[in-house]
């Protein structure tokens, strides 16, 4: 990073904490108390409120702008999935990359409970009495496996239906064009609760790319229900060509990032054939030095052209279920 003399003329400042101090006046004060992740964090909020009121200038066009959100499914095992419902409800972002386990737990407490648990606790004390530990979220098979094949077999039964009289087609020809994203919308249409992410998405109609859709137990009730219907499948494909039909053209293409893998690399992967995001808040617990996609910080995709160098953007790093939280209750408010 180049020096300007003058650079280093904004004081550091402490906290003033009063009755009337809130989530939002803290984030207003990180941007001067600064240290370490909290300026970061300062920077995040400000980056995200201008991708928000972009595209609210543009009446949610996404041929427009584009308002990426990407994250892991763990996150959507505890509380922090509140966060991408609200934004999904407020249409802070108009496309999704995520997982299968995404789906798995949003169905799965839209109908059951998950509870709290600790990390110390016996894990093989909890598989006897037919309990799951997530991190410190314990997920009962009754809420989980059980929950999910009662309410998605009966759901894919109807949209097998629906698409073949829809389509007129037979066979596997009837499923030309059914990816992913169409699956969310369709599940969410017919079992998507009120706090539900699938209900959201398919009220609005925000495409939700799962390109692992098979790795999870949703992803299991597919093929088994593949094994009732032969020609029954997920055209991958499909969603391919709605990420490309997006980004291609678009004018403006920014990204909030939950964690690395897949769901990351779908977000940045599209955007190199436009040239890079235009902003981008990046969010991980992981370290760079392992070379993984996770670990990599947002300054390494501008030699993939996946981040335009001009680009704002900050990489946050810390735990999403504290810091998500934290933005919502400004962007929110």
């Amino acid at each position: 990073m180049p020096i300007e003399p003058d650079q280093f003329d904004v004081p550091v400042k402490d906290y003033v904490f009063t009755d009337a101090s809130s989530p939002r006046s803290l984030l207003d004060q990180m941007a001067t108390a600064g240290g370490f992740t909290a300026t970061k964090l300062a920077m995040a909020r400000d980056i995200l409120r201008g991708m928000d009121e972009e595209l609210r200038s543009e009446a949610y066009d996404p041929s427009k702008v584009l308002n990426w959100l990407s994250f892991p499914a763990c996150l959507c095992a505890t509380g922090t999935r509140g966060f991408f419902v609200e934004a999904l409800k407020r249409r802070m972002f108009n496309v999704v990359s995520t997982t299968c386990g995404t789906l798995d737990h949003d169905i799965a407490r839209g109908h059951d409970a998950y509870y709290h648990g600790a990390f110390e606790l016996d894990d093989i004390e909890l598989g006897e009495h037919d309990l799951m530990r997530l991190g410190n979220v314990i997920v009962p098979t009754s809420s989980y496996g059980e929950v999910i094949e009662r309410v998605v077999m009966p759901a894919l039964e109807d949209i097998r239906e629906e698409r073949l009289a829809t389509t007129g087609k037979t066979g596997a020809d009837a499923w030309l064009g059914f990816g992913s994203i169409h699956l969310v919308w369709a599940l969410g249409e017919r079992i998507g609760t009120e706090d539900s992410l699938i209900r959201w998405a398919a009220e609005h109609r925000i495409p939700v790319c799962i390109p692992g859709i098979t790795d999870g137990s949703v992803g299991a009730q597919l093929f088994m229900f593949r094994q009732k219907y032969r020609d029954f499948h997920i055209d991958t494909l499909a969603d391919e060509q709605v990420m490309s039909d997006l980004t291609w053209d678009v004018a403006r293409s920014n990204a909030l990032m939950v964690g690395g893998g897949i769901s990351k690399h779908h977000v940045i992967w599209w955007n190199q054939y436009r040239g890079g995001l235009d902003a981008a808040v990046y969010v991980t617990t992981a370290p760079e030095h392992d070379g993984s996609l996770s670990g990599a910080r947002l300054r390494e995709a501008i030699s993939w052209g996946k981040m335009r160098p001009e680009a704002p953007n900050v990489c946050v790093e810390g735990d999403a279920s504290v810091l998500l939280p934290l933005l919502g209750s400004d962007l929110f408010a």
